[in-house]
């Protein structure tokens, strides 16, 4: 299925994305949003990779799962938000959601936090459209 019509909005009186975002998305004529929860870098069974850029890639891939079980994919996302618990891991974060998403360009928000869980490094949760 094609995703919802979504116009991008990044105006020119404000500082461009620098990340491979867009400022603001617009859905028209959709069908259906799925919202996804916030998805830990925990495999199937449970375990949890070594280091982050393993854990953003888990991450990744369950919230890419959670969007195949629905019917969808990346080109859905509408706008996600990664929380990290260090500003060291903002390069590699945006290097690795940029491989998983690859042209396709959601609103986006990225803060610092501590985890439920000291052993996860990220969690990621996103908002799709059709």
């Amino acid at each position: 299925m094609s995703p919802a019509h979504i116009v991008s909005h990044n105006p020119a009186t404000v500082n461009a994305p620098a990340g491979g975002y867009s400022m603001g998305l617009e859905l028209k004529q959709h069908r259906r949003l799925l919202f996804i929860s916030g998805q830990v870098p925990e495999s199937s069974d449970g375990a949890v990779p070594e280091g982050f850029e393993a854990q953003c890639e888990q991450a990744w891939r369950n919230v890419k799962e959670v969007l195949a079980a629905a019917g969808l994919g990346v080109a859905h996302l509408v706008k996600v938000t990664t929380f990290l618990t260090d500003r060291n891991q903002v390069v590699t974060n945006r290097t690795i959601r940029r491989a998983m998403l690859g042209d396709h360009q959601p609103a986006l928000t990225v803060v610092i936090v501590e985890t439920v869980d000291s052993k996860w490094l990220l969690e990621i949760e996103a908002i799709a459209a059709e």
